[in-house]
């Protein structure tokens, strides 16, 4: 045995034992539970930024190096805000990535000098509460000893109570183990999940990093990513909202002006959002772009687009002798007002009022209680 081989069983040895209930084997991870902070957050940013955004040109595969450090600049000012990391789990050029790869990976030298400390002291040293994990896809989870580190970092970490991964792990494990899924990137699916999952998008259709070159019809606007987020949440999911700073680390002025048209939008209607439920039904079955949410007895109505006549006829949603109904941002001296309504054969019609009176734009939410599902 020689010394790389030597250094790697002992690395594989100690990476792979932990002491605590989660074995290296994905029957015993998957079974831990989903850290409750994660559900409830719903809204996420990621950030590429890094060597690429100095020639801010083509995309960020100009260059696919990022470092960075944010976790003491948001723990000290914004507590409220959960730190996470990104993490290739490869490197393209890196030779001893090429010798293992030409070996067929059989031999294991980049992860076990390379990947495996690297991890480790990225979540001692850091503490993230996510690990976006990626660059998986050219060899099995054995080969990147994936159970092995997150026994580890599930049992013996500094954060095994509080972290989540995804599900980039190795060929064949995205969309089949993880804390989340996030399967492809802008993940969509339109339907609910039986499982918690991620819609990682993109404010500029066309790159993850900055790109000086980039016209404002290649950013989405901001109906389609509070469209994105309705629909997401309704299905169960976490959108997590991608932004490139300049290489100044800078946000350039399009993208800020989305971060904070979405936060105006959450300010008034964040009840809708954060630490919500899929209801019965995910989306209105007369009424387009209705996508609803709940949280205990309350369900919300996102609407996409405000009703002609601004009478809204719900399908999916029946009345009861106890329902009223009212909208997020219609209220006056802090008394919120009840809408009209009345019941239909098969379902039900809300008087929306006058939009002048609402303080929400782009999308309005109705708040229905004592209402219960129509059948499917």
């Amino acid at each position: 045995m020689d010394r790389a081989q030597l250094l790697s069983l002992l690395l594989f040895c100690f990476y792979g034992l932990s002491h605590g209930g989660y074995e290296p084997n994905w029957a015993s991870l998957d079974s831990r539970p989903l850290p409750g902070w994660y559900d409830g957050a719903k809204v996420g940013i990621f950030i590429h930024w890094g060597v690429f955004s100095v020639p801010s040109f083509g995309s960020e595969w100009f260059w696919s190096h990022w470092r960075g450090d944010l976790a003491n600049a948001l723990r000290s000012k914004t507590p409220n805000i959960h730190f996470g990391l990104y993490h290739s789990l490869y490197e393209w050029f890196h030779p001893l990535y090429i010798q293992d790869k030409e070996n067929n990976f059989t031999t294991d030298n980049f992860v076990a000098t390379k990947t495996m400390p690297e991890l480790h002291e990225l979540v001692n040293t850091y503490h993230p509460d996510v690990i976006w994990s990626d660059g998986d896809w050219e060899a099995n989870d054995s080969y990147w000893n994936s159970t092995g580190f997150l026994a580890w970092l599930f049992n013996d970490s500094p954060v095994k109570d509080t972290v989540v991964v995804n599900d980039r792990w190795g060929r064949g494990i995205p969309c089949h183990h993880g804390s989340y899924y996030t399967c492809t990137d802008h993940y969509n699916p339109g339907v609910l999940q039986p499982h918690k999952w991620e819609n990682c998008m993109t404010l500029d259709k066309h790159s993850w990093g900055y790109r000086r070159n980039a016209p404002a019809t290649d950013y989405i606007t901001i109906h389609s990513l509070i469209t994105e987020l309705a629909m997401t949440i309704s299905c169960g999911g976490n959108l997590l909202v991608n932004i490139g700073p300049t290489h100044e680390g800078r946000l350039p002025a399009i993208m800020e002006e989305r971060l904070r048209q979405l936060g105006s939008w959450l300010d008034v209607n964040g009840e809708a959002v954060y630490d919500s439920v899929p209801w019965k039904h995910q989306n209105d079955t007369v009424a387009p772009g209705v996508w609803f949410t709940s949280k205990g007895d309350l369900v919300y109505g996102i609407a996409l687009s405000w009703p002609k006549d601004s009478l809204m006829t719900l399908g999916s949603v029946l009345s009861t002798p106890h329902t009223h109904i009212t909208m997020l941002g219609y209220n006056e001296n802090r008394v919120t007002r009840r809408l009209k309504y009345k019941a239909t054969k098969t379902g039900m019609q809300i008087v929306f009022p006058p939009m002048a009176e609402v303080k929400s734009q782009w999308a309005w939410v109705l708040v229905m209680a004592g209402v219960t599902p129509a059948s499917a």
